[in-house]
């Protein structure tokens, strides 16, 4: 235990159902009445779990004993209100309990910064390769749900192939790019928020490889039940990276293996129709993607 680093105090909903925590959690706590959800939540992590009686009526004092348990560790706590959106990491600071942004947050706030300069970084063409595996296994006039829509231009082609699109992306700034283009784009933070649906189909370019793991997990989960097909594209590699690389501003990258990422579909309900490497133009390797649901 490190007696110098605060706690991260991971806040989830007491009535959370899978939970995308990303990172090694030690413990997990819960107030009396959310015991139920804390046990799942513990035996899933396969850490142990502590019912607080008093955390609902002293959340203050009961989080400042659990931050002082477990100094230079993460722990999720279940059922308490501090006026957060929902789930926060939070740390306590002089002046009370600050929140903390997650490495996905961290990211969204690079695009709200750069979002013209991403939009030149890029290619001009679409993701004709992926697009393909999609129009392989839905029809024409399929509705396609894209998480992390961005600049629109997959979005464009999907459209001009017959596909009926719902555009979506947790940053404003690429919100307002596609609305500037006279298109209707959503707010969706596909780690945060219900897909909505059913759609035919899910689809999502370079969007999962700025997930953790099990952040990953819960949102292939999530798309199983909102549609039968998905396609997306992540990179190829080991371990993660945070990179300042085209946007001097830092992101978060998630490599994947093609053998762990194949059973995390598998786990999450996906059966695996395509998966072609491919090389990018900065030297990168990428997995396209298609599945259906199992």
């Amino acid at each position: 235990m490190n007696l110098m680093c605060p706690a991260r105090i991971l806040l989830l909903p007491g009535d959370v159902q899978d939970a995308a925590v990303g990172e090694r959690i030690a413990q997990v706590y819960a107030a009396t009445f959310d015991a139920s959800a804390g046990a799942r939540l513990a035996e899933q992590l396969g850490v142990k779990l502590t019912v607080v009686p008093d955390l609902v009526r002293r959340p203050d004092v009961e989080l400042q004993s659990i931050a002082d348990q477990h100094r230079g560790e993460t722990v999720v706590v279940l059922g308490v209100d501090l006026g957060l959106k929902l789930p926060a990491v939070v740390e306590h600071t002089g002046d009370g309990w600050t929140r903390v942004a997650t490495d996905n947050e961290r990211t969204v706030a690079t695009y709200e910064e750069k979002a013209e300069a991403f939009r030149e970084s890029i290619p001009k063409e679409p993701h004709h390769q992926l697009i393909d595996l999609l129009a392989d296994l839905v029809p024409v006039g399929a509705r396609v749900l894209e998480l992390g829509s961005g600049t629109g231009r997959d979005a464009a082609e999907l459209e001009r192939r017959g596909f009926v699109v719902r555009r979506t992306d947790a940053t404003e700034a690429f919100l307002e790019m596609m609305r500037a283009d006279g298109h209707d784009a959503d707010r969706l933070d596909a780690l945060a928020d219900d897909f909505g649906g059913p759609y035919d189909a899910v689809f999502a370019d370079a969007v999962f490889l700025h997930f953790a793991r099990t952040q990953l997990a819960a949102v292939l989960r999530k798309a199983v039940h909102a549609a039968p097909v998905l396609a997306f594209s992540t990179k190829e590699g080991a371990g993660e990276e945070w990179s300042n690389r085209f946007l001097d501003l830092p992101r978060h990258f998630v490599m994947w293996q093609e053998e762990p990422l194949r059973e995390l579909l598998a786990s999450a309900g996906w059966t695996v129709r395509e998966l072609i490497r491919t090389t990018g133009p900065s030297g990168a390797h990428w997995f396209s993607v298609s599945a259906t649901r199992t």
